[in-house]
């Protein structure tokens, strides 16, 4: 009997999440209703409010659930020294990739501008642990080349992103290393 409500649980909030991110797609989250995601996933408003206290309460879980999901993805990597930027880079964005209309979704206009913010996080807090270049250098100034990068980086991403992704994870990977590597004497070396 707990694992059929089990199932139920997930797929109600599974249906829920689908119908909200579809609604966000389109309109901001100040004009999406309880009534309306209800509607579209054809669940009652009781039964919402029995998994989330408003919609601004599930946008808060499908964001915590992304980046704890993204976090144990890229620390499930480990790479070595010289690939470490690259191979990093690449898997996250083979990450978004396999999550497309969620990251398009969510960082677009209609988005929670904090989820940006704890995405840099994550990077950063990434970056500072792993990338040897990082300890090799004051706190301070690591913390300044590290939101440099990865604030360059979210937006390389974001134009990616509504680009409709048109280069493969790998090239965007080299493109963005290069870039905070070499700045724009990438331009240059072309």
């Amino acid at each position: 009997m707990n694992k059929k409500l089990d199932r139920r649980k997930k797929y109600t909030r599974k249906v829920l999440k689908e119908s909200f991110i579809k609604l966000l797609a389109e309109k901001s989250i100040s004009s999406i209703t309880v009534k309306e995601i209800c509607e579209m996933a054809d669940i009652n408003r009781s039964t919402f409010y029995t998994h989330y206290s408003d919609h601004y309460d599930l946008l808060d879980k499908i964001e915590e659930e992304i980046t704890k999901d993204l976090s144990q993805y890229l620390n499930s990597y480990t790479f070595t020294i010289d690939e470490e930027s690259l191979q990093m880079t690449q898997k996250l964005l083979e990450y978004i990739t396999r999550n497309k209309f969620m990251f398009q979704t969510l960082l677009n206009k209609n988005g929670d501008p904090t989820f940006e913010q704890k995405l840099m996080e994550i990077a950063q807090s990434f970056m500072m642990k792993n990338w040897k270049t990082f300890n090799q250098v004051e706190e301070e100034q690591s913390r300044y080349l590290s939101t440099f990068v990865v604030s360059g980086a979210i937006n390389v991403i974001k134009e990616w992103i509504e680009g409709d992704m048109g280069q493969t994870p790998k090239e965007m990977a080299v493109m963005i290393n290069h870039f905070a590597n070499y700045g724009v004497s990438y331009l240059d070396n072309k």
